[in-house]
């Protein structure tokens, strides 16, 4: 027997380990327990080994089976179409009775579940539209709905889901811990998992609103489309691609999670690091294995946009088309708004609304965030007197070229010139971008120390 110090190695799952180092054993130990435990949890419908690549007779069947329990949406001509230079459609998902294009997949996937597990039910974790869609048609098809929803998600929509009648439960800091919760309940319980944007029948399901634009729309040049886990491009690309090849198929991403084009780059899904965004639905940090499979050949082009880009398209929505409509779901007319796609002028563009769940506290900031970015709110620092009648000249001068003064704040004690200036920070609202210009040409003109611009703020 060789002595109790002397080393002796074994291998255990490929690693080479000392037998007198217990803590070692006891951390791999631990690993392969949690390796086993995470193959237990696979989702045995999103295999990255062997991706799903959906058929257009899939699309096909979903739209022939859902057709009695969906809305077929509206696909009208925007009044931005001049301002553009294109000829712009935008498909109004968020008319659904949810809110989001999320009801097509939901409703399939939960009609195609064997009888059996109609009855025991399904799970699923969601922050917020496929969620309240399962929710919504679990209620109506008379199937038991539970659904995971991470402590992040917004209030409103884990009440709505509770009205729905479905199981909500509130666990996990972020998505990713809310889906270990519910993989684990689904084997204790016996219940399906659907993830929401990459389950094949969810693909198939928010195919058939690519069926029904091409239906609504004649000689579409182009589809521009939001994509977070990738579900709605594939399906809808399919559709387009399969009955009109010539269409072009164009993705926009946030830029502060562009798990798609990463993707696309890498050959495969590949985790992405997600950033705050106002296109909280589209922050997927991984995109879905079968998505990827189905959408990868048939997507032309994938470009990001800015967040205040995504501000301003919210603000344009409500203005001109009175749509209220959440960030991840006017991405695609960013784009447009951003000048990411240049080409598309002159043609006839398809946009998809996919989603109007917005909180009413969010959407109260993306009106001031999309108000900044079109230049009608704007801010800057100004060195006037203060002696008597300094400010009130400012306030003068301000509303002689028609601008509103927003809020106004004055500061003495950190200014290192003249002892008898004030230095003050104002917010304004204009008419427009060249309205500003015209305020900042006549501040300058009259005042030697003018700062303009937010990043002065």
């Amino acid at each position: 027997m060789p002595a109790a110090q002397d080393t002796i190695e074994s291998t255990m799952n490929g690693l080479s380990i000392k037998d007198n180092d217990i803590k070692d054993i006891k951390d791999i130990k631990e690993v392969k327990e949690i390796k086993e435990m995470e193959e237990e949890l696979k989702d045995e419908y999103c295999d990255p080994e062997n991706p799903v690549v959906v058929r257009f007779q899939d699309v096909s069947a979903a739209a022939y089976k859902i057709k009695n329990g969906i809305q077929r949406t509206p696909c009208q001509k925007s009044h931005m179409s001049n301002m553009t230079e294109m000829e712009i459609f935008f498909k109004k998902e968020f008319l659904q009775y949810t809110g989001s294009f999320k009801e097509r997949g939901a409703r399939y996937t939960l009609l195609m579940l064997p009888a059996e597990q109609k009855h025991r039910g399904v799970i699923a974790a969601s922050a917020g539209n496929h969620a309240l869609a399962l929710s919504y048609h679990g209620r109506n098809l008379g199937i038991p709905v539970y659904v995971v929803m991470p402590i992040i998600a917004p209030i409103m929509k884990i009440s709505l889901c509770k009205q729905q009648g479905a199981n909500v439960i509130v666990t996990g800091e972020d998505l990713g811990e809310s889906k270990k919760h519910a993989m684990k309940l689904a084997k204790e319980k016996g219940l399906q998992y659907i993830n929401g944007y990459d389950h094949p029948h969810i693909l198939a399901g928010q195919g058939t609103m690519g069926l029904e634009i091409v239906e609504q729309v004649s000689d579409i040049d182009a589809v521009v489309i939001p994509v977070g886990g990738g579900g709605l491009i594939a399906g809808t690309a399919l559709a387009v691609k399969s009955l009109y090849p010539h269409i072009q198929v164009i993705g926009v991403e946030s830029e502060r999670c562009a798990s798609f084009k990463a993707a696309l780059e890498a050959g495969s899904p590949v985790y992405t690091k997600v950033q705050s965004t106002l296109a909280d639905g589209l922050a997927v940090p991984t995109v879905g294995v079968n998505a990827f499979a189905t959408a990868q050949p048939l997507v032309d082009k994938v470009v990001t946009v800015s967040e205040d880009f995504i501000a301003l398209a919210i603000l344009r929505l409500i203005e001109l088309e009175k749509a209220v409509v959440e960030g991840a779901g006017a991405t695609g007319l960013a784009a447009i708004l951003g000048g990411r796609l240049p080409e598309l002028k002159g043609k006839r563009v398809v946009i998809p609304l996919c989603g109007g769940n917005i909180d009413t506290a969010v959407l109260g900031r993306c009106i001031e965030r999309g108000l900044a970015a079109d230049g009608r709110l704007c801010r800057f620092i100004v060195q006037v007197s203060d002696r008597p009648g300094g400010i009130a000249e400012l306030t003068k001068i301000v509303a002689n070229v028609g601008v509103s003064l927003k809020d106004i704040f004055h500061e003495r004690a950190w200014l290192r010139t003249d002892i008898f200036s004030v230095q003050v920070k104002c917010v304004v609202e204009t008419r427009d971008e060249e309205h500003g210009k015209e305020l900042e040409k006549v501040l300058r003109e009259r005042y030697e120390h003018v700062t303009w611009g937010p990043h002065n703020a």
